[in-house]
This record gives C-alpha cells, structure tokens and sequence, in this order.
C-alpha cells in the first residue's frame, strides 16, 4: 500500500500561482501512475491528471491543461501540480492518489489504489 501526504493549498486570488506536492512512501513506484484528482465543495471528485512514474509521461484534463503542469522527483518520490492561471473554479479540495499500471484507466477514481488526505485550494475572484 502507498502512503500519499499532499501539501501546498493555500487562498489565492484569480490569475495566480499554486505548487501542490504530493509525497508517497511504502512502495517502489516504478510500476505506478500517480495522478491528481479535485473535488469542488457539493460536486463530484473529477480527473485533473496524472504522471506515470516510470516515463514521465503527463496527461491533463481539458481544464487544466495549459495551466497546470504535473513533474516528479523521485529521489523524493514527490509529484508536483504546478497550478498557473487559477480560476474561481478551479477552488477545490485537490488529492493525490496512486494505482499500478496495469489497474484499470487513469481517468477514472475508481482505478485507484491509495488516496491522500487533500489539500483545500481556494481562489478568489
């Protein structure tokens, strides 16, 4: 099982900048697609988009695409949602969560393993 921790919510007006970070343990994560989800106060969790932790290779959401930008350390394993650009509707509770590859589509929450706790994101207009 990986332990994720999420950090870097914050409150920020319209038009700037966030780095969330997610941090996982307990597992080598050569074989994982770790991915961001959000969930808006009253509304479902939605796909915002992953990494797979092997290549690197990125995947976004229409929402966010170029506006956010997710990259990886893994000498920390840590993976990073670079948010720019923020919209009022972008304010949601932001989650990290991990599968293995082979464990169903990367899109859907429901392929996924292991969830953080969140880290509320709030943008002002």
């Amino acid at each position: 099982q990986v332990q994720i921790v999420e950090s870097g919510g914050g409150l920020v007006q319209a038009g700037g900048s966030l780095r969330l970070s997610c941090a996982a343990s307990g597992r080598t994560l050569s074989r994982y697609v770790l991915a961001w989800f959000r969930q808006a106060s009253g509304k479902e969790r939605e796909y915002v988009g992953h990494i797979t932790w092997s290549a690197g290779t990125t995947y976004y959401a229409d929402s966010a695409k170029g506006r956010f930008t997710i990259s990886r350390d893994y000498a920390e394993n840590t993976m990073y949602l670079q948010m720019n650009s923020l919209k009022p509707e972008d304010t949601a509770v932001y989650y990290c969560a991990c599968k293995l590859v082979t464990r169903g589509s990367p899109l859907f929450r429901a392929s996924y393993d292991s969830w953080g706790q969140g880290t509320q994101v709030t943008v002002s207009s």
